[in-house]
Parts: structure tokens; C-alpha cells; sequence
């Protein structure tokens, strides 16, 4: 009876990964890999496509990069933190508990195989930036008005998150009346 075990479960005994880490510890690393050729591919393409047609900018703006990476910022920690985003997350990840920032939670990602890799991606606002600065990059090759638009947005929702976050530090030092 063939079983349909993803190569993460496959058991790798003898395989590239299989110093790695103990098969209970290790990270799923084959669809890891799979996620990160399809991220390179894509964006590979893409590239290969704009440069083709003489469609790429020679530089990005600073003003642009300060945005890309505000609105990046905040697109991570909503995508993997706030609890109005958990639904996105909730067939990946397992609630563990309130988070350490205002509105935020704590999850761990569940299953095996491609399930956990996307639910460690969906938990991690560092692993998920490289996607979302991607976006946004190519939205500013593509669709530069637009792009501006929502990073304009989503930068200015960080920096309300600051001052929201200063505001409450200011209040709790303040002595009694």
C-alpha cells in the first residue's frame, strides 16, 4: 500500500537533510525549499521580463524605500500578529495567547509539511517581509501610483501604532494627581 507522505515527512534518513536537526526537531525543510524556488522563479521571471522590455527603474527613490519599508513593517506585524488577522492564519497556526504588543497574539504553527511552512511563514514577521517587500517592489515597478497609495497607508498606520504605544507609555509614568 503506497502512502502519499510529503518529502518532509518521507522520513529522510539518508537524505540531504537528515543531520540537520533530530526527524521530531527538523523544520520542513523540503517544502521550504519548494516555497523559496517558487519565490526566486517568480520574481526571477518577472525581472528577467521587465528588464527585457528596458521596463526597470535605474533607482528606487529613497522617499520610496522609506515607505516600502514602513508600510512593510506594519503589513508583517498585521499579517502575523494582530488578532483581526487570525482567521488568515487560524488553518496554519495554533493560538497560544495574547501577545506582548496591544492587540496582538501569539500562535505556533501546526501539521507537517507544507502546512507548518506556511504557518511558520504566517507567524514570523521577519520571514514574511522578504515576500511583502517583493510586492511592494514589484507594485512600485508596475503599478507606481497604487503602490505609493497603500504604502502610504500602511506607513502611516505604523507610525499611529508608535504613537498609540508612546501615548500609553506617557500615561502609565505619569504620577497621580
Amino acid at each position: 500500500m503506497a502512502t502519499s507522505a510529503t518529502p518532509d515527512q518521507a522520513g529522510d534518513t539518508d537524505g540531504l537533510w537528515s543531520g540537520y536537526a533530530p526527524e521530531a526537531e527538523r523544520p520542513p525543510l523540503a517544502t521550504y525549499a519548494l516555497l523559496s524556488s517558487g519565490f526566486v522563479a517568480t520574481l526571477g521571471a518577472f525581472v528577467f521580463a521587465k528588464r527585457r522590455n528596458d521596463d526597470l527603474p535605474e533607482i528606487i527613490p529613497t522617499r520610496d524605500l522609506a515607505l516600502m519599508g514602513a508600510a512593510a513593517f506594519k503589513l508583517s506585524r498585521l499579517l502575523t500578529k494582530e488578532k483581526v488577522a487570525a482567521f488568515i492564519r487560524a488553518p496554519f497556526t495554533e493560538y497560544q495567547g495574547k501577545g506582548d504588543a496591544p492587540g496582538e497574539v501569539e500562535e505556533k504553527a501546526r501539521g507537517t509539511g507544507p502546512r507548518a511552512a506556511v504557518g511558520q511563514l504566517l507567524t514570523c514577521p521577519y520571514c514574511i517581509g522578504m515576500w511583502i517587500v517583493s510586492a511592494f517592489t514589484v507594485g512600485l515597478v508596475t503599478a507606481p501610483r497604487e503602490t505609493r497609495l497603500v504604502t502610504s497607508l500602511l506607513s502611516a498606520l505604523g507610525l499611529s501604532d508608535f504613537l498609540q504605544v508612546g501615548y500609553r507609555a506617557a500615561v502609565a509614568r505619569r504620577e497621580p494627581d
